[in-house]
């Protein structure tokens, strides 16, 4: 009884599809560009928000030493950073080494210049947090240290980052949610129509004591189908065109676009896209066919 009834579900499933199959091309389609929309603000989104990490995890607090502190204060504050708990990495600085890196950076432009004479660069701590969205707060608090003379983290720029991080992860889930909805939209419309010309059939089939359940899984068997072909394909083409933006980037020697590998891209897209798909379309399925299982 069991696989009597298991072939004939999968028998009806095909058979919808074949008899509604333009109909079933065209959701599919429409799931599929919507889907590949999806996919390629995903895309988008993973690269912009991995080179925002590492733009984060180069940002770093530069707490200036005051010179006119005495050394009991420079011990004090040395050992009150390196206990702080909110700090990853922390490196001294001396204002030889600063006046080296300015050497180093400006070439030949400070040739004839003693540095040994006077040196009006500070010493310094290059701090690193744990986290760097705690990077203002904490060096508000730094500021406040006795025996330091300034602070510096790239104040508005490092905000600005922050802001723009936050705006694109909310509308990235906005935009996922809307076209979460359209694609179910799709699909439940598509299933719909396909049990409308069947409503007396079902009828009957509900009238001789089938179950609800049994009626309705030829109709999300052709969602699933529907909503798993609309997301492969469109990762297929995102692969390709995922592939030839990472070799136009290397080629062009784009160095400041750190883009994810392919790979990793695609595995991340398909973790989402194809139960998203799939989902979407067994939701869509059985939402189409609430009223007409009421006999």
């Amino acid at each position: 009884m069991f696989i009597s009834g298991f072939f004939y579900i999968i028998a009806e499933t095909f058979k919808g599809l074949y008899r509604n199959r333009w109909m079933c091309i065209t959701s599919t389609g429409v799931v599929m560009v919507t889907l590949l929309m999806l996919g390629l603000f995903m895309l988008v989104n993973l690269n912009i928000s991995h080179i925002t990490e590492t733009v984060k995890e180069q940002v770093e607090i530069v707490v200036y030493i005051d010179e006119n502190a005495d050394q009991e204060t420079l011990d004090e504050l040395g050992q009150r950073l390196s206990r702080h708990s909110g700090i990853a990495e922390i490196r001294y600085v001396s204002s030889e080494e600063h006046m080296g890196r300015l050497h180093r950076q400006l070439g030949g432009m400070l040739e004839g210049y003693d540095s040994g004479l006077d040196n009006p660069l500070l010493a310094s701590y290059e701090i690193r947090t744990n986290r760097p969205e705690a990077v203002v707060t904490m060096a508000e608090e730094f500021e406040s240290y006795p025996g330091v003379s300034n602070v510096f983290y790239g104040q508005g720029y490092v905000e600005s980052l922050f802001a723009v991080t936050g705006v694109i992860q909310m509308v990235g889930l906005a935009l996922m949610a809307g076209l979460s909805v359209t694609a179910v939209f799709l699909i439940s419309h598509t299933i719909k129509l396909t049990v409308m010309m069947r409503k007396r059939e079902i009828s009957i089939m509900k009238y001789v004591g089938a179950t609800n359940w049994f009626i309705r899984w030829p109709y999300v068997l052709e969602g699933l189908l529907m909503g798993f072909v609309g997301a492969v394909l469109p990762l297929v083409g995102l692969y390709y065109i995922y592939e030839f933006s990472v070799e136009w980037v290397e080629v062009n020697n784009l160095v400041f676009l750190n883009l994810l590998p392919v790979q990793q891209v695609i595995t991340e897209l398909a973790k989402y896209l194809v139960p998203l798909g799939t989902g979407l379309g067994i939701l869509g399925s059985i939402f189409s066919m609430g009223r007409f299982l009421r006999v």
